[in-house]
């Protein structure tokens, strides 16, 4: 390895992994330079799908990618641990002790030197310091969040079919605390996955009277970074499977039994998501004197490099650029994470070269929210003569679903994708539609 130029990833996200995937097929097998992925995680979601994953509609095991395999195949090294600092004049990362499920010490605190460091750590959402949210609520951050909030769901209806008593007010209610674009899928989700649940043997399980479903907004109005007429045309529809929608209503504090709005009123709910506000993680805050938003965003130049040093990149979520044409900050958005890849996977070779980057340019392609088997809706923005269009129903959902499978496209190739997806189409004959367990 000595004298080849060392490339560090760290988080295995979206951008990251595509990232680190391309740099290994083309650096890395050719022994042209050293790639390393960081993350604390074993396994990649992407996490656009997190909110089936909460919903019990995706299982984690059929899509999850394992880091170290991948990394194998794909030629750059995996690395586990969790990134608590850095130290930009030896050019380390610095990594905490990662641990098992029973508290044993799987590799110690250590560190990781490079040449280039790419900082992908994603966002996470934002509790603006409400009361009670990390007691009582959880956020859909990670797989291991979703996962636990699907199990504490399954767990209150199976409770509730086998006690003595009546469901009591809020037992069964589920409130989603922001009405982006995860919430509000989320919510659509979840009416259909409870009612599959109840109908396998929860037959003193009423939905229609039990099952509740609250989406609560401190906006004017459900996904308010979309055109108006998406958030009008997906507010109808929510309405008419019956889910209550709550705009204009800030949240105070999160109780065991509710939530508390500043307006005096109280929603009662014992199963609590919060996915409102984004921020990128604590840790970047004074992370090696690099210049932060008020976000813990890293600010970054038109090339993707960090402020304040050259050899440091953000991309995706944690990176904050404002945007040449519109003079607003990228939005923290799966194809604003997928083109920064793209763009800097293609400016690596300048980068080695010492020659002048190219600034990346952002296309905003539109929006698209889907509503699990009621809908999927968007606008495609320039799709026709520069036009937008907004689109629904089938053809929505195909576009959807293709975003997802881009993805997989840029970590395995057209082929594996393919093979790999009908294969889930035949086993989908064969197992629950909804994840039980």
């Amino acid at each position: 390895m000595a004298g080849r130029h060392r490339i560090v990833v760290v988080g295995g996200g979206a951008a990251g992994l595509e990232l680190a995937t391309k740099l290994g097929d083309r650096y890395g097998k050719r022994k042209q330079a050293e790639i390393t992925l960081i993350d604390r995680s074993r396994t990649h979601i992407w996490k656009p799908l997190l909110h089936e994953v909460a919903a019990g509609s995706m299982d984690v095991g059929y899509h999850a990618v394992d880091y170290l395999h991948h990394a194998h195949a794909h030629h750059f090294r995996y690395r586990i641990g969790e990134m608590t600092g850095l130290d930009r004049d030896r050019r380390v990362v610095k990594l905490a002790a990662s641990h098992d499920a029973e508290g044993r010490e799987v590799t110690p605190a250590r560190e990781i030197p490079y040449d280039t460091l790419v900082i992908a750590v994603g966002s996470t959402s934002n509790d603006f310091g409400t009361p009670g949210v990390k007691e009582y609520a959880i956020a859909l951050d990670t797989p291991d969040q979703a996962e636990r909030f699907h199990r504490r769901l399954v767990n209150a209806m199976i409770r509730a079919h086998v006690q003595e008593g009546p469901v009591r007010p809020g037992q069964l209610h589920v409130a989603v605390i922001g009405a982006g674009a995860t919430g509000t899928e989320l919510v659509a989700e979840l009416h259909r996955t409870t009612r599959h649940v109840a109908a396998t043997g929860l037959d003193r399980i009423d939905p229609d009277k039990d099952l509740k479903l609250t989406l609560i907004e401190a906006a004017d109005r459900i996904l308010p970074a979309v055109p108006e007429r998406l958030s009008q045309d997906v507010m109808a529809l929510l309405a008419g499977i019956g889910v209550e929608v709550r705009t204009r209503a800030r949240v105070t504090e999160v109780r065991p039994d509710g939530v508390q709005l500043a307006d005096g009123s109280f929603i009662q709910s014992e199963l609590v998501v919060w996915a409102a506000g984004v921020r990128a993680p604590d840790v970047l805050r004074d992370l090696g004197g690099l210049e932060t938003t008020r976000n813990n965003q890293l600010v970054v130049t038109p090339t993707l490099q960090t402020t304040r040093d050259e050899n440091i990149f953000a991309i995706g979520d944690c990176a904050h650029l404002i945007d040449a044409a519109t003079q607003k900050p990228i939005p923290p958005r799966a194809q604003a994470a997928h083109q920064q890849a793209t763009h800097l996977l293609k400016q690596m070779p300048k980068r080695l070269a010492g020659q002048p980057l190219v600034p990346f340019r952002y296309r905003d392609f539109g929006s698209l929210v889907s509503l699990g088997e009621y809908t999927t809706v968007g606008n495609l923005m320039g799709f026709i003569r520069g036009r937008n269009v907004f689109i629904a129903g089938l053809f929505a959902r195909m576009m959807y679903q293709s975003l997802y499978k881009m993805h997989e496209q840029a970590l395995h190739g057209t082929w594996k994708v393919t093979l790999d997806t009908a294969a889930r189409a035949l086993t989908r004959q064969t197992v629950p539609r909804v994840k039980l367990h």
